[in-house]
């Protein structure tokens, strides 16, 4: 099992060769061929969904600064901002996660764990507590736990 070392640390990986170039039949040769070709084209989507995003973050940012009182945020407004900031970085770590997927038979759990605290993160940040309710709150709360021991466990080293 290959292992991807990350700042001298090594983290478990799971191996994966769900669409192999080569199979006995044609058919499914050619099918798999097809999805690969698939996921090349969510990565091109993502990218555009990147560059529209940076372009969005751009527009939030220049539509609060132009707001009255010019120059000055309110509480309300920083959320926006950094909700916009969040989905562009989530949308990068999902383009990393379909580029990991094309380019190694390494499937990257660790990182779609991370992926997902980041965007239940993104939720928690912008999260308006007012709206709210307490059964809502403890769901959150369970879905933070779960993916963090999760993320803790998978990142832990083999004994």
């Amino acid at each position: 099992m290959d292992k991807h070392t990350n700042e001298g640390q090594s983290l478990p990986q799971l191996l994966h060769d769900e669409l192999p170039a080569e199979h006995e039949d044609p058919l499914i040769r050619r099918l798999h061929l097809i999805i690969r070709y698939a996921v090349k084209v969510l990565a091109v989507l993502m990218v555009m969904v990147i560059i529209w995003g940076v372009f969005d973050v751009i527009y939030v940012l220049y539509s609060k600064f132009i707001a009255p009182p010019m120059f000055l945020f309110e509480v309300q407004d920083i959320f926006v901002i950094f909700g916009a900031f969040m989905v562009v970085l989530i949308a990068v770590e999902i383009f990393i996660n379909i580029r990991l997927y094309l380019g190694t038979n390494i499937l990257p759990i660790r990182l779609v764990v991370a992926t997902a605290l980041m965007a239940i993160a993104r939720k928690v940040i912008i999260l308006d507590i007012s709206l709210i309710t307490a059964m809502e709150m403890l769901g959150i709360a369970a879905i933070v736990l779960a993916l963090g021991v999760t993320h803790w466990l998978v990142g832990k080293p083999n004994q």
